[in-house]
């Protein structure tokens, strides 16, 4: 196909993958049932990998000859909460307005997705000597949960690939690095009392404030040890907050807090080492409130853990993207976290290169540009001419 056709092709599966409410919080069965169909109806058998309740899946997929050297087209399905946001128009319907394609999930990241299945009918094309694989994953928004199962099977069933592109949204730039991100839950628990009698109990939410300063104290430390060579932006390990829930009422000692933190760290940097003070702090607060009413005590959860992404100095994925997506550019890296860093650890070559703006991402009347699924067109028709050879 052309770019041309591509592109059309790619607006209308990315239509259907826009109605598809995959908020993380929900099921993405339907959308995986789309995918399914549509490559069953080129002959392609794909292969699910569930989560443990059976309420959500991977998809991965071989286009073309089984045989190694092919490339992984990697993508996630669920998508951000819309909950209070000020939308112009239905979320989850494609809306054009002048040179923009409006929805949930546009740009990050079902404009990737839509352009890998537009394409699918060239990749099963006879004659193909490499293969293209679809890797399509779920719960990447919630700390890239999903992955990891499915890039398992990957190794263990596939003909091993020389490539894998993440299509996150990069402007169609290649992208080789990443930060990774590792989030924690900490659970307080106090012993309620009248707030007047502070002696008879143990505010949870007191406790929970010292606990956070000392993470606060962390992060400040962090951003004054700075690299000023770093590509990153910011060029430090970051450390924040993200949620607070704690009591239930102003003159009642609390009895529980809760707070959520991430911790987003370039590679060569230990997310455990850097937090080490904090859980030590943890176990010993936790002994104390625990010597003076059972059941109180801290407890230290870890919610997720995403590996950092390497740049790859002259890497197979790299010199491949770069050829297809005509990037001559400088070297490239980001710090939000994605399943890149999961490939790679897994032994994988790869980089991170898909259309549209993370600025976009995230954000209420999220888009996509035209232009950068035109341009995301061009680079799927240059792969399959890449693996035609």
């Amino acid at each position: 196909m052309t770019p041309a056709e591509i592109n059309a092709a790619a607006t209308e599966h990315l239509a259907r993958l826009v109605a598809f409410d995959t908020t993380s919080r929900d099921s993405n069965l339907a959308l995986i049932e789309y995918v399914e169909a549509c490559l069953g109806g080129l002959g392609v058998a794909s292969r699910r990998v569930a989560n443990p309740e059976g309420t959500k899946a991977n998809l991965y997929a071989t286009l073309g000859p089984s045989v190694p050297g092919g490339i992984v087209l990697s993508g996630h399905t669920d998508v951000v909460p819309v909950d209070g946001q000020p939308w112009s128009s239905d979320p989850f319907t494609l809306t054009r307005r002048g040179d923009r394609l409006h929805g949930r999930g546009t740009c990050d990241m079902k404009g990737f997705l839509a352009l890998a299945l537009a394409t699918a009918p060239d990749f099963v094309r006879e004659g193909n000597a490499r293969p293209v694989h679809f890797a399509f994953s779920y719960d990447e928004e919630i700390g890239c949960l999903g992955a990891p199962s499915m890039i398992h099977e990957l190794v263990t069933e596939l003909p091993p690939p020389a490539a894998v592109v993440v299509g996150e949204p990069t402007n169609m730039e290649v992208v080789s690095g990443h930060k990774g991100i590792s989030t924690w839950r900490v659970t307080v628990t106090g012993h309620e009392a009248h707030s007047s009698l502070t002696h008879l109990g143990i505010s949870a939410n007191m406790v929970a404030v010292g606990l956070m300063n000392q993470l606060a104290g962390i992060a400040d430390a962090l951003e004054h040890h700075a690299d000023p060579a770093s590509l990153y932006c910011p060029g430090h390990a970051t450390l924040t907050i993200g949620q607070i829930i704690g009591g239930t009422a102003v003159n009642i000692l609390a009895r529980e807090c809760n707070f959520v933190f991430d911790l987003r760290a370039p590679p060569g940097q230990e997310p455990d080492a850097i937090i080490a003070p904090f859980i030590a702090e943890c176990i010993r607060q936790d002994a104390i409130l625990n010597a003076r009413f059972e059941g109180a005590g801290v407890k230290v959860v870890r919610r997720s853990s995403t590996p950092s992404f390497a740049p790859e100095p002259g890497g197979a994925a790299e010199l491949l993207t770069r050829r297809l997506a005509g990037d001559n550019g400088p070297a490239r890296v980001v710090s939000y976290a994605a399943e890149a860093g999961q490939f790679q650890q897994a032994g994988f070559s790869v980089v991170i290169c898909g259309p549209g703006s993370i600025e976009q991402a995230h954000q209420p009347d999220e888009y996509l540009e035209i232009a950068q699924l035109e341009r995301g067109a061009a680079f799927m028709a240059r792969l399959h001419e890449a693996v035609r050879r």
